[in-house]
């Protein structure tokens, strides 16, 4: 008999990051805490009209001396599986890239390709125990945790590739760990594997020569980077009202970023840093973004941009942003009371 945990009250994250912190766990008992001091928004400048990168937390999977997790491919499912299988046997639990597509348990299931991190937890009598923490109201409806048994077939459909990345999409998988990783090219199954440390300290990630505007940070990858928030997101509304076709195709980044946030001031207001009235009103602002900028996208595909809605709704977060104290975004974290309650589930 396996046992395996789901959290009682996940973090609302996105797919990857919720998925990333269940994994995590197991090194850091408080790997939700880290995760929240880790938060802040960068973005690449000088890139193509229209175009964005962006950077959602530092490295956190390194934290306290870990090897860095790094993208391993099989171009076929039976090396996929046997890679899968070595990785499970010597970590007890392996990040995998689905697809929604092919997970029945998502709402996107039948209807969109997407890249969709689980987790990996036994594997016996060619059966696979996939736990997937992420849940949130997505575009294609509500989606709760899972966990349970996929026999090999169905794990293969599950890990299908993502055909034809769309380039905004191929950025969200370099940088999903927060500096740039190497992706193995589209049409291969894709998992995460942890490095040994360096003796037994952490190597740092490969670091692009970088610009980094604003701040001493180190930049998650080449080019030009921007950090401080309310100059990222005053940077990003003028790409966005700029394109009325890259509101579509960066939704996603900004209903991440609204996520991760919101986390991080739900932190804060339980540690006593922000008050309750303030976080409230920012998370539904963070909220409001990505609604607003589907809703653009729509409209822009039938002939009626709408940049100035566009333009509002960044404008009434950074409103909100300015009286606060610029180290909220960027301070550490106080201490915490206890990590929340598990549920378990046995197989």
């Amino acid at each position: 008999m396996t046992t395996t945990t789901l959290t009682a009250s996940p973090p609302r994250l996105s797919c990857y990051t919720t998925n990333l912190v269940a994994y995590l766990s197991a090194d850091l008992p408080d790997a939700g805490r880290h995760f929240a001091a880790s938060v802040r928004l960068a973005v690449r400048t000088g890139l193509p009209p229209g175009r964005l990168a962006f950077s959602h937390h530092t490295r956190v999977d390194t934290a306290t001396g870990l090897g860095p997790l790094t993208y391993r491919s099989a171009a076929d499912r039976q090396r996929a599986h046997a890679g899968l299988a070595r990785e499970l046997a010597l970590r007890g639990r392996v990040l995998a890239v689905g697809n929604t597509r092919h997970l029945p348990w998502s709402p996107g299931y039948g209807r969109a390709d997407a890249p969709h991190w689980l987790l990996l937890h036994d594997h016996r009598d060619g059966c696979w125990l996939v736990a997937d923490h992420f849940t949130a109201l997505t575009p294609h409806g509500p989606q709760e945790p899972y966990l349970g048994w996929l026999d090999g077939d169905e794990l293969t459909l599950a890990l299908t590739p993502v055909p034809d990345p769309a380039p905004e999409v191929a950025l969200r998988d370099r940088l999903a760990l927060g500096s740039a990783a190497p992706v193995p090219g589209p049409g291969h199954f894709r998992w995460l594997e942890r490095e040994p440390a360096a003796d037994g300290a952490c190597p740092a990630p490969d670091a692009p020569e970088a610009t980094v505007l604003g701040t001493g940070a180190t930049a998650p990858d080449e080019g030009s980077w921007l950090f401080g928030l309310p100059d990222v997101l005053s940077y990003v509304r003028d790409v966005l009202v700029a394109d009325p076709t890259a509101a579509g195709r960066y939704a996603d980044d900004l209903w991440a970023a609204g996520c991760h946030h919101a986390y991080r001031l739900t932190v804060l207001a339980e540690s006593g840093a922000m008050s309750r009235a303030d976080v409230d009103t920012l998370t539904a602002l963070w909220a409001e973004l990505p609604r607003v900028l589907r809703f653009a996208a729509q409209s822009a595909e039938r002939g009626r941009p709408r940049a100035g809605l566009v333009g509002a709704a960044f404008d009434r977060l950074l409103d909100a942003l300015r009286p606060l104290p610029n180290d909220l975004h960027t301070h550490a974290l106080p201490a915490l009371p206890a990590p929340p309650h598990t549920l378990e589930g046995q197989q």
